[in-house]
């Protein structure tokens, strides 16, 4: 069993020739509309990979919950912890994608700023040791510091994904058994140090003792654990959209493990996933089911 404490939202996605620098206006092609949000991403993606899901989560009472909630009530993610907040809109992202697939992101919290302790211990309350709890930064970081407290004082698997980067992101993250960032939140993480990716990755486990996995696009990815580190590849794709890439790796990494796969068996199939999602536009749409992905791993 996964439990997901995150954000749930409705993304807003327009396709445009080349990404608008600061104060420039450029002509776009499609707009759609898809279910989104980071935490809802990485449940659905958990959830395709064969795993049991349970989501801690709010939404508004507004037109667009029942839209940004529709693929996870199809995908079969427990949702009996996703209230409908009076008075609040359900969050949304604004998303420009490129031609190359490159997209800039910006995010409207809405009823994903209503998450606090109280949602960080009821999601907690039913956790044992060795399950495993999907974190991400799109809720107040009250809700998340809450939560990986309790997970590592009840011995719950605790995954962090450092998106979007906070300023207060490298103080929770040490609380974190396992987290996943890509080379910039990584940097970030390091205080911008210009050691090699595999000197910090390795510094890092030495001064938290757990373990850290930075995703490199197409490079695939790698991890540094307290005993040692490897890389996984990533396949080879032209992408279309590469939106929902990190959050079905972070899904299907957290079903591998929740399939008592190691770590490294887990990423593999993780990154293969990841690679497969940027085949198809929008995050929840194009989260690979797991047969295709199964096809795909060699």
């Amino acid at each position: 069993m996964i439990t997901v404490l995150g954000s749930t939202s409705l993304d807003f996605i327009g396709t445009v020739s080349r990404l608008p620098k600061p104060g420039e206006t450029v002509p776009g092609g499609v707009f759609r509309t898809a279910a989104g949000g980071k935490g809802a991403n990485q449940a659905l993606a958990a959830r395709r990979a064969g795993a049991a899901v349970t989501m801690f989560a709010a939404v508004g009472d507004d037109a667009y919950a029942s839209d940004a909630l529709a693929e996870l009530k199809a995908g079969g993610v427990d949702l009996t912890h996703v209230p409908r907040v009076a008075g609040v809109a359900t969050g949304i992202a604004m998303i420009f994608v490129d031609a190359k697939g490159e997209n800039v992101i910006a995010i409207l919290p809405g009823a994903n700023g209503t998450l606090g302790v109280a949602e960080a211990e009821a999601a907690l309350a039913p956790l044992q040791r060795g399950d495993i709890l999907m974190l991400q930064q799109e809720v107040p970081v009250a809700c998340t510091d809450r939560a990986l407290e309790l997970a590592k004082e009840k011995g719950v698997i605790s995954i962090l994904n450092t998106a979007p980067f906070l300023p207060t992101t490298p103080t929770s993250a040490r609380s974190a058994a396992i987290v996943i960032a890509n080379e910039t939140e990584f940097a970030l993480l390091c205080g911008g140090r210009d050691e090699p990716l595999e000197q910090l990755m390795d510094t890092w486990v030495k001064e938290t003792g757990n373990t850290i996995i930075v995703t490199l696009g197409p490079d695939g990815a790698r991890a540094a654990t307290p005993d040692g580190a490897f890389s996984v590849p990533a396949m080879a794709v032209v992408p279309v959209d590469t939106v929902g890439a990190g959050d079905t790796f972070c899904g299907y990494l957290a079903a591998g493990l929740d399939g008592r796969l190691d770590l490294q068996d887990a990423m593999r199939r993780a990154a293969v996933a990841a690679s497969l999602a940027c085949l198809k536009p929008g995050a929840q749409p194009a989260i690979p089911m797991a047969d295709e992905v199964a096809r795909a791993v060699r």
